[in-house]
């Protein structure tokens, strides 16, 4: 029986969870989806991305309950299977993912603030970034003073976000017309007209919005990565489970619909917000007005919530020793407050650096959700290992097809982004090393090689970015 006590509820972990994942990418994911593919492999793509995230709940859910003293989530996992550099590594790739993803956050809450106010259009100006620096630290501020206080505020915001989310599907519905919908099922018909689309076969649609499908369902572990902190571990597997069937049917109708209300064409054409830009050429201005209020709103709740989940988790991971004890120091409040400061501050630098790229929003997105796979990775893992030990047969097929989602969304979807990521374990490693000191632990020989391997990935990245092969503007 799991003991009760004073933390977060079923109802605000879901909330937590929806809230992390409905993001900025909902808003823009009908243009995203229609550039790449018709309605036939955007489908099939969700089905695949869907079962993929599904066997990564459940290895969760299935974790959580076989080693409930495993508390710090998926962190702990990968300790637990791989030793304390796996526990930095899955660790070091989700911090990183997680403040990288508020850099997206950032640009888009800015560009959506400029359709009223043109001072702030585009998102990418200093007037933009200093008033984003500002939202940074106020919300840093907020996680600092308590955690749960906070995500009772994440609750109420997530009810206000998703309103206008249910009104456009309601629209979508009234709308919709079969013939529309089923002209270009499958993407066959090429279509010179059709500016902003691409054509290929069913495979490479699917391929083609890979990492978009999986930038939208980011968060989906909150409720693991939050287990310390829930009322009782039961409630945050009932969470994981009604979280994720609830992202399933909203995003695929959010992104599907449209498809019978307007061309392909037309829906890769839309500028962002996508779907306020839908709503307009629909029902008509007060849909845009109505979506961009929305995607603010939507912007500042998942940056609350993304800003409690990197501090959560070099807490976590320091609590562990695999990081160094300063990151883990908690205030009053059981805040992280060392570790939301410094993320506080790199957030702060990288935001500058808007002033110097076109493609902001999409490439920290996609760096976000290429860097999450090694943490997503890990936990598929750990489940084969455990499963296997104890000769769990089901459970181990569950972490295998786990495993290889994510390994088949790094080579065919993201391994330039997944090389940009490996740059960031040479700092990561010195890290490591110092927690390794601080706790007169060695550093072994398997480890080394590993971080040697790491090493040589982030050399050949720094040297496709300086020919040219990966561009990062």
């Amino acid at each position: 029986m799991d003991e009760q006590k004073k933390g977060i509820g079923r109802g605000e972990l879901i909330a937590l969870i929806v809230s992390s994942c409905i993001g900025t990418g909902i808003f823009g994911i009908t243009s995203d989806v229609a550039a790449a593919a018709a309605p036939g492999p955007a489908l099939l793509a969700w089905i695949f991305v869907g079962i993929g995230f599904l066997m990564l709940v459940l290895s969760l859910n299935n974790l959580s309950e076989k080693r409930p003293d495993l508390t710090s989530g998926i962190f702990s996992y990968a300790g637990a299977g791989f030793g304390p550099l796996g526990e930095f590594i899955s660790g070091w790739s989700y911090w990183l993912s997680a403040w990288l993803g508020n850099i997206a956050f950032a640009t888009m809450l800015m560009s959506s603030i400029g359709t009223f106010f043109p001072t702030f259009k585009g998102g990418q100006n200093l007037p933009s970034i200093i008033i984003a620096i500002i939202f940074c630290w106020l919300l840093t501020i907020l996680v600092n003073n308590g955690v749960e206080s906070a995500s009772f505020v994440n609750m109420i915001g997530t009810i206000c976000k998703i309103l206008p989310l249910v009104i456009f599907i309601i629209m979508m519905v009234v709308c919709f017309k079969a013939g529309m919908f089923t002209a270009d099922f499958w993407g066959r018909v090429a279509n010179n007209a059709s500016r902003g689309t691409t054509t290929g076969s069913v495979w490479e649609q699917m391929k083609g919005i890979l990492m978009t499908l999986i930038w939208v369902f980011i968060g989906v572990e909150g409720a693991s990565v939050m287990a310390s902190r829930a009322k009782s571990l039961t409630a945050a597997r009932e969470a994981s489970l009604i979280s994720f069937g609830l992202l399933v049917v909203i995003y695929v109708l959010i992104s599907i619909l449209p498809y019978g209300a307007l061309t392909r064409a037309e829906l890769a054409g839309m500028g962002q917000p996508a779907i306020g830009h839908v709503l307009q050429a629909t029902v008509g201005s007060w849909g845009s007005i109505l979506i961009n209020v929305g995607l603010i709103i939507s912007t500042i709740v998942s940056w609350l919530s993304w800003t409690m989940l990197p501090a959560e988790t070099t807490m976590l991971v320091a609590d562990d020793k695999a990081m160094p004890k300063l990151w883990g120091k908690v205030n009053a409040k059981k805040a992280p407050t060392a570790s939301l400061m410094i993320t506080a501050v790199l957030q702060t630098i990288f935001l500058f650096s808007l002033l110097f790229t076109d493609k902001a929003y999409e490439f920290a997105y996609s760096l976000c959700s290429a860097a999450i796979l090694f943490s997503y990775l890990f936990v598929g893992l750990y489940q084969m290992k455990y499963s296997s030990a104890h000769q769990e047969w089901g459970q181990f097929t569950i972490g295998l097809l786990s495993a290889a989602f994510m390994f088949a969304c790094m080579f065919l979807a993201g391994w330039q982004e997944v090389l940009l990521v490996s740059i960031s374990f040479i700092p990561g490693f010195y890290i490591y090393y110092l927690a390794c000191k601080e706790n007169d632990r060695k550093v072994t020989t398997a480890e080394k090689w590993t971080m040697a391997l790491i090493l040589i990935l982030s050399i050949i990245a720094i040297w496709l970015v300086a020919n040219g092969t990966i561009a990062i503007s």
